[in-house]
């Protein structure tokens, strides 16, 4: 379990998800994989964000990226998911990630099935996706 914060600064626990599947990214806006990847993981969120849960943790260190530009690129993509920041490091840290993009497949009991290093594309995500949910 890790806690992040929401857009207001409220914690947020990962755990607090729990009962669904879940799709975790981590992410920054000035990483270019990360970008290419985003319009994919929107997508999915808009067919399944009843379903499974999408969690894009905003790897903010308040240097490199702080909360102000990962909600202006946020704002200015227009994307819909859920994001949470990592002011801490304490997501990073619990689940080792060390290069970004990386994403989580974790199931509804809260156990990580699968993970994805490095960009993503739909069929891939849609391989994870269907690895933590069956309609």
């Amino acid at each position: 379990d890790f806690t992040v914060s929401d857009a207001e600064g409220n914690a947020v626990r990962l755990s607090d998800y729990f009962g669904k599947p879940i799709v975790l990214n981590f992410w920054a806006s000035w990483c270019g994989p990360c970008q290419s990847e985003m319009p994919d993981f929107d997508a999915a969120h808009q067919a399944l964000g009843e379903d499974v849960q999408f969690l894009m943790v905003n790897m903010t260190d308040g240097s490199r990226e702080t909360l102000d530009t990962a909600q202006a690129f946020l704002e200015e993509a227009g994307y819909t998911f859920p994001v949470l920041f990592d002011t801490e490091s304490n997501a990073a840290i619990t689940y080792g990630v060390y290069s970004l993009p990386t994403t989580y497949f974790i199931d509804a009991g809260g156990h990580a099935i699968a993970q994805a290093r490095g960009a993503i594309d739909a069929e891939t995500l849609q391989k994870g996706i269907d690895m933590i949910y069956t309609p």
